[in-house]
């Protein structure tokens, strides 16, 4: 049986590709691609092999590509970095496809799309589940700084190794190889043996691919925000032909990124966690041409009456002609003094794979009553010896779907606390306990080592700075919701009034959990987003009729 990962294209499929690429011959064994290149090309063995190799452990063979079977996986539709070599032996001929004809054929021809991106899929997943290698970050399992860089690689499915200085003699090794002390710590180990002291997370999103870089032009609709409201409108505006960039300050997914089991949502009665729904939507939305690029974080944004210009934090500049705000919500921290002491090392804002092995055998706390507090406490009871969801209010039911309310009652290592606060937390490093505090004012230490807070969901506005109209809690109002004395006076209000997803300005809209009165759910944040679109080609209809988007 053949391997899915690894599947042979049809002779009608090797010549629709020798139409967009060239056919190259290789009389000795030669390099094609190195481990980090960027924008490497895509490769189909005509006759002969490619040996994938991996340098970082005495050149293993990981696979030998024969004829007709072709090389790479999911990064070639961004920038990521090559993960192994490519070795084209000698007497191999070869069918060479740079990543925009790659892109172009997996656009026009579906049946080549649908082999070439599940096959791209399945060898990413080997390579982060089986394989140890990639960036190597060294640094402290209790660190806020190392956990912050964890999780945006985990996030953002960066293929990396983890060396942790509390318990491993390899970092020893390191720090004395690099001449390194553990003040410079988290380092970051590049493909190329590069070391960045304390990288931000910019730093970390260029040298593995994720930050992109795009032409300097006026596009047809920047997305600002990549959960499932903002990639539901980037994968309808790009299949739909628009020229679309999409952003995000963190990773795919947002607020549903975070979910380690959505089992509501529609068509997957089995579940999907909120990180595999969000990535393979970022796959998608690539699939149709979409440019999208992490971590950028809008910082500013001018509407110039032809184009909006949004300034980003790392000094981007981005062109537009509609502008779609889907950036969601934030969970709030817990009102404590010391709080930011323990996050990254005992309060975190996501429960995921990456915190499963800490919460082994130990005894964790869910604060929320959300549907994200429910799929965080299910799966985190599958690995902690107990968990316990602390609601202020007194009814679990409130705001969480009753499969997940079924679910947690019926636990057994599953224990709610209602009309209970978390007061205080305690440890000298690490959270070892907390003091829990009831309306009726008892007090209870518990001996929780890792929290996970899933509370007062905060609107992601701040960089609006007042350009359009919002509520009082800081959520976008648009359609039907605006006042009349807050609509711009632009000429086309004058002819109609906002459209359902439209704000106060024209051509700008606001979809997901960021707007007024959205349902904050995924099924609706896709809906809103995928709804949208309709509306944007309205307005950009409108611009060309008034003959302002320059010839």
């Amino acid at each position: 049986m053949t391997d899915p990962r690894f599947p042979e294209l049809t002779q009608r499929q090797v010549g629709i590709l020798k139409e967009q690429g060239t056919v190259e011959f290789f009389k000795e064994d030669t390099r094609v691609f190195s481990l980090g290149d960027l924008q490497y090309d895509f490769f189909v063995v005509l006759e002969g092999t490619i040996s994938i190799e991996d340098p970082t452990n005495d050149n293993n063979v990981i696979v030998a590509h024969g004829k007709n079977e072709f090389s790479g996986d999911s990064g070639m539709l961004s920038n990521r970095g090559a993960q192994f070599h490519a070795i084209a032996k000698a007497g191999t001929t070869l069918l060479r496809l740079s990543p925009l004809e790659l892109r172009r054929t997996i656009a026009q021809h579906s049946d080549i799309s649908d082999l070439l991106l599940n096959a791209f899929l399945l060898r990413q997943q080997t390579v982060l589940t089986e394989y140890v290698g990639g960036l190597k970050l060294v640094g402290s399992g209790n660190s806020k700084e190392t956990y912050a860089i964890r999780d945006f690689m985990d996030k953002n499915h960066i293929w990396y190794n983890f060396v942790d200085v509390d318990s491993s003699e390899e970092a020893e090794g390191l720090l004395l190889n690099f001449n390194l002390e553990k003040a410079d710590l988290p380092i970051l180990i590049t493909n190329d043996s590069k070391i960045c002291k304390n990288p931000s997370l910019d730093s970390v999103a260029r040298n593995s691919g994720v930050l992109m870089d795009f032409e300097d032009k006026v596009f047809d609709l920047l997305v600002i925000g990549a959960g499932p409201a903002g990639l539901a409108a980037s994968v309808y505006a790009a299949s739909e032909g628009l020229e679309v960039v999409t952003i995000d300050s963190t990773a795919p997914g947002g607020q549903a990124g975070k979910s380690s089991k959505i089992e509501n949502y529609l068509g997957f009665p089995t579940g999907i966690s909120g990180n595999d729904l969000a990535h393979k939507a970022y796959i998608q939305a690539q699939k149709f041409g979409c440019n999208i690029s992490i971590p950028h974080r809008a910082k500013s944004i001018a509407h110039t009456g032809n184009h909006f210009v949004l300034c980003a934090t790392n000094g981007k500049e981005i062109k537009t002609r509609a502008l779609m705000a889907a950036t969601g919500a934030n969970y709030s921290r817990l009102p404590i003094e010391n709080i930011e002491k323990y996050e990254g090392s005992g309060v975190y804002y996501s429960a995921t794979g990456m915190n499963a092995s800490s919460c082994k055998d130990e005894i964790v706390g869910v604060v929320g009553g959300g549907n994200s507090a429910g799929q965080a406490a299910l799966f985190l009871a599958d690995h902690a010896k107990e968990v316990h969801v602390i609601l202020r209010g007194n009814d679990l039911g409130a705001k969480m779907s009753d499969y997940l309310v079924q679910r947690i009652e019926a636990a057994p290592n599953i224990f709610v606390h209602l009309l209970t606060e978390v007061k205080e937390l305690k440890g000298e490093h690490h959270l070892e306990s907390l003091i829990l505090e009831t309306k009726a004012g008892d007090k209870e230490e518990k001996p929780i080592t890792n929290l996970f807070t899933f509370i007062g969901a905060k609107p992601g506005t701040d960089w609006l700075e007042g350009l359009v109209a919002t509520d009082e809690k800081g959520f976008i109002c648009t359609g039907p919701g605006i006042q009349e004395e807050d609509l711009s006076k632009c000429a086309i209000f004058q002819k109609r009034k906002p459209q359902s997803l439209e704000t106060s300005i024209p051509g700008f809209f606001a979809v997901g959990d960021v707007r007024k009165g959205s349902v904050k759910r995924v099924a609706s944040a896709v809906g809103e987003g995928s709804m949208a679109i309709s509306q944007v080609h309205q307005f950009l209809g409108e611009l060309k009729a008034q003959k302002t988007i320059a010839v």
